[in-house]
């Protein structure tokens, strides 16, 4: 792959550093130790959280928001304890996610798309507020037009509503992750 010089852009690289935990990105000397701790990394083809937080210090977070491989990482944070140099991978994934979402260049529609986001058939929800009950992060809610709705600043695609439903009206897909492991 070749990278253009004119596609850096160092002031993206300073403003995802107003982040919380991304203060020491440019720390980072690649030596793997984040990667080799991610378990992500060992069934997602193309993650790699060194390769992630390289391009950021290249200034290429851009073209990082505009790929889906940013919201393979799990944010288990396996990989923070791990790095000598402090720099806290999962939080720099975490903002490049949320200015991805700032910027609109990640809606709901994509974050379903990548089993990121439950959602609700209206058709099929009886608004038995069991989803309500079991989000240990509150994201469903009955709205006022008599179905769930689940929020996305609030979903962590972990599944126990879409499991718990009795009406089987929520539904979740796969990750990249989880598609690739039954891939194997």
């Amino acid at each position: 792959m070749t990278i253009q010089a004119t596609r850096f852009d160092n002031n993206a690289t300073r403003n995802l550093q107003s982040h919380e935990g991304t203060d020491t990105v440019l720390g980072c000397y690649t030596c793997g130790s984040c990667s080799s701790a991610c378990p992500v990394e060992k069934v997602v083809d193309a993650f790699d959280p060194r390769k992630i937080v390289h391009m950021v210090g290249l200034g290429l977070t851009k073209e990082l928001m505009e790929s889906d491989i940013i919201w393979a990482c799990s944010q288990c944070q396996s990989c923070i304890p791990v790095c000598p140099q402090n720099v806290r991978c999962a939080d720099v994934i975490k903002a490049l996610r949320e200015e991805a979402v700032k910027a609109g260049i990640v809606n709901e529609e994509k974050r379903k798309d990548l089993g990121l986001l439950a959602y609700v058939d209206p058709g099929k929800c009886v608004a038995c507020l069991t989803c309500v009950r079991v989000c240990p992060f509150g994201a469903p809610r009955i709205i006022q037009e008599g179905y769930a709705f689940i929020d996305p600043d609030f979903c962590r695609a972990c599944g126990i509503c879409v499991k718990d439903c009795p009406a089987e009206a929520i539904e979740l897909r796969p990750s990249l992750e989880a598609a690739q492991t039954q891939e194997r």
